[in-house]
């Protein structure tokens, strides 16, 4: 250590520019997005103009009346819409359904895991660079979801923000365990978050947490992609969702039901779940408990498009019969949701079709029933509000600089949401394409 007298010594005999010439703390860049409208993910409407003033990584300011700082960066939008950063609440990342059903099987067998986790980097991109800058990816195996999420939080790789389950958690022989292989085929019976009773399920949410989970997903119902189990059955019990949500909870985490049954649906509510994913088959006393709960709905429309893929890929066919139930059903139950006035959250499932594509569940939402404007809040500032974060989701002064540019007005046409050209999360641009004129997101006004 240098003594005092030292250093005093050499302080006095330094020049003024030698002290001057340290250098001065570095200061956020300021950057103004300026277009014609700008919908906060929370009003009713869009407003003209569209001005948003970002500091490093936040919001300083919006609107016409935002104070402008000298020598801030000014990017023209055009005749655009900013809006927030959509944010998808039902994602598996880490894979991407192809045309091969045995294919893809064997993949996952057969690929090295850091060829998985590069795959899921590119995916990752994709879904970043269509406007999705927060995801809840509530699936993975081999740790690829923890694993990319702190990637993207360094800044080692692109991507949204990810909120991660690690393992589903389920009951033997149901859709979160292993099944479709003889036993000991995979070196394991069962899946890596199985298990049967009160404690066991305690004990499973204890162990996601310690390897790193977010949120904690269960399967309280069958799925469509599983062998064996019916899609609507229960298969977790009461008790056995009570302690997860207990645990749950008190760890500071929320859950999330894979649930495509009604009664299995109603158990889980009453367990005290926070979102019911699919909810495919839904009856009215199941939808009225989900709103006397105050419970979301994150219904997943746009995997109905998975079918006919499905069909031409060999899958089994008793799963391509279950996507055929699931698809006949979905409409009825969203429109009777929309109707009774359930909470809704936009989530997409997002692999069963190509990553990238997640907006165009916008479009089913709006085909079906719902505002434009409530479906743009659905995928902001609602799906904020059920996911826990409440730094994103909402263009305001103090929250996180995730910024998006879309053609024209999307609460005229949501389909212009299909077309972002503009991309900022963290205050740091991540796509910039030529502005597109509203004309062009047009085409699109159909969902496919």
């Amino acid at each position: 250590m240098i003594p005092n007298r030292v250093v005093a010594a050499l302080l006095a005999v330094l020049p003024p520019v030698a002290l001057a010439a340290q250098p001065a703390a570095h200061e956020p860049r300021v950057v103004v997005l300026k277009a014609a409208h700008l919908f906060d993910g929370r009003a009713d409407r869009a407003v003209s103009p569209g001005v948003v003033v970002v500091k490093g990584d936040r919001i300083v300011a919006v609107g016409a009346g935002a104070t402008v700082p000298p020598g801030a960066e000014t990017i023209d939008l055009g005749d655009a819409t900013l809006m927030p950063g959509l944010i998808d609440a039902h994602t598996h990342v880490t894979f991407e359904m192809t045309a091969d059903w045995k294919q893809d099987e064997l993949n996952q067998l057969k690929k090295p895991i850091t060829q998985l986790a590069l795959e899921a980097s590119v995916f990752a991109r994709r879904t970043l660079e269509a406007g999705v800058t927060t995801v809840r990816d509530v699936g993975s195996e081999e740790l690829l979801d923890v694993g990319l999420r702190n990637a993207i939080a360094a800044g080692v790789v692109p991507g949204p923000r990810m909120l991660v389950s690690v393992n589903a958690i389920g009951a033997t022989g149901g859709h979160c365990d292993v099944t479709g292989f003889r036993p000991g085929a995979l070196g394991k019976d069962a899946g890596d978050g199985v298990a049967d009773g009160p404690d066991a399920a305690r004990a499973m949410v204890r162990k996601q947490v310690k390897l790193g989970a977010d949120v904690i997903k269960i399967c309280a119902s069958g799925g469509v992609l599983s062998e064996g189990d019916s899609v609507d059955a229960p298969q977790l019990t009461v008790a056995e969702m009570e302690a997860i949500v207990d645990e749950a909870h008190a760890l500071g985490k929320k859950v999330a039901a894979h649930c495509h049954g009604a009664t299995a649906a109603k158990r889980a509510v009453k367990a005290g779940v926070d979102s019911i994913e699919h909810g495919t088959f839904l009856d009215d006393e199941a939808l009225d408990l989900l709103k006397a709960h105050g419970t979301t709905l994150v219904p997943t429309l746009y995997t109905v498009v998975a079918t006919k893929r499905l069909e031409a890929s060999g899958a089994p066919a008793a799963i391509v019969e279950k996507a055929r139930r699931a698809d006949a059903a979905i409409e009825r139950t969203f429109r009777r949701a929309v109707e009774k006035g359930v909470r809704i959250g936009f989530g997409t499932d997002a692999a069963v079709f190509p990553h990238g594509e997640n907006a165009r569940e916008l479009g089913y939402m709006v085909r079906w029933g719902m505002r434009p404007v409530d479906a743009l809040r659905a995928a902001t500032g609602a799906n904020a509000q059920l996911l826990g974060v409440a730094d994103r989701g909402v263009l305001e002064a103090g929250r996180l600089a995730d910024v998006i540019a879309v053609p024209g007005d999307p609460t005229r046409d949501v389909a212009a949401a299909e077309r972002v050209f503009f991309v900022m999360k963290d205050g740091a641009v991540a796509r910039r394409d030529p502005p597109r004129s509203a004309a062009v997101a047009s085409e699109a006004a159909a969902p496919r």
